[in-house]
């Protein structure tokens, strides 16, 4: 049994999920191991990780303002959602909601060398903050 860990330095634009698939699929095979299991951590309390259709653009917008409904910011109108912390800023209180909903971790199999995602499965980062930042995703992997 082996283990072997990597992190990525995932640069977003602000709100939206960025795809890092390909960056992931290189380093696993980079690892040579034909079983074993990958998880990913998201370092940050304001960002996520998701894995979701790759095809469809429609999806990641369709995705993005779900969670505009779902957990809306405090834009201080009348009858609008108030959060007690906003340290940060209207997208603070949010973005953690959104983090919670989401979560920071993804565990994918590693079989016959490869991850075992669907044919139109891919691995995203899900920025929740509405200004760009330069997240950290944290890669191990346990095989043989």
């Amino acid at each position: 049994m082996r283990q072997a860990t990597n992190r990525l330095g995932i640069p977003t634009r602000g709100k939206g999920l960025t795809e890092f698939t390909r960056a992931v699929l290189a380093w696993v095979d980079d690892q040579g191991m034909e079983t074993g299991l990958l998880t990913l951590w998201c370092a940050h309390t304001s960002a996520s990780l998701a894995v979701t259709e790759n095809a469809s653009p429609e999806v990641l917008d369709d995705i993005v303002q779900a969670f505009e409904r779902l957990v809306p910011e405090d834009r201080g109108q009348p009858g609008g959602q108030r959060y007690i912390h906003s340290l940060e800023g209207p997208d603070d209180m949010p973005s953690h909601i959104r983090t919670l909903l989401t979560g920071p971790q993804l565990t994918i199999p590693v079989a016959e060398g490869r991850l075992a995602l669907g044919t139109w499965q891919g691995i995203f980062l899900f920025e929740h903050r509405t200004r760009p930042h330069r997240r950290e995703v944290v890669l191990h992997l346990i095989g043989e």
